[in-house]
């Protein structure tokens, strides 16, 4: 090792990795934040957004019937999901919302490839909101957080796997749903 690189590490010891929490920070604030905005446009309009009515009869017409529930559903994920990671409070949980409804985006623009073209947008941001949630279900949300030091702090590969796994389950139910209904 060098001077500078045992310098280095020595610093990154002391400061206690601090520039990893503050990547967390980012990253949840940023992520979820624009989660939480993407169902404020589904369900009130805002951030200049369609609105509920256009939001349900748009599921209505993906195939999610009745449009109303999924509609209200996946805006109601969106701003719970993305809520919860801006804050950093219950994180697995609000990871495994925003995944499970991105399993959704996923399957809905599937039809149109990874980046889109012709036949509507591609799938490109759901699978790129699904990385995030996941990486977030697995890391936590990092010292600077309602989560951090709390007793129900919960991060790991056990915590991350149970949430990919309840984000899957709920995902494959709402697409079996979408299907019988």
């Amino acid at each position: 090792m060098t001077a500078h690189t045992t310098a280095s590490t020595d610093l990154d010891q002391r400061t206690g990795g601090i520039a990893a929490d503050i990547g967390l920070l980012v990253l949840r604030i940023f992520f979820g934040g624009l989660l939480f905005v993407h169902g404020a446009q589904k369900l009130f309009g805002w951030f200049d957004g369609m609105g509920w009515d256009a939001t349900t009869s748009g599921f209505d017409q993906m195939g999610y019937n009745p449009g109303k529930f999924f509609g209200t559903l996946a805006g109601l994920s969106e701003m719970v999901g993305g809520g919860l990671l801006v804050l950093g409070l219950l994180t697995p949980l609000a990871a495994a919302i925003a995944l499970g409804t991105m399993i959704n985006a996923i399957n809905a623009t599937w039809h149109s490839g990874l980046f889109g073209g012709a036949e509507g947008p591609g799938y490109e941001m759901g699978l790129l909101f699904a990385v995030a949630a996941a990486a977030l279900a697995f890391t936590g949300p990092g010292r600077y957080s309602l989560d951090y030091g709390r007793p129900w702090q919960r991060q790991g590969v056990v915590w991350g796997t149970g949430a990919v796994v309840l984000a899957v389950v709920a995902g494959v139910v709402t697409l079996i749903l979408k299907w019988a209904l």
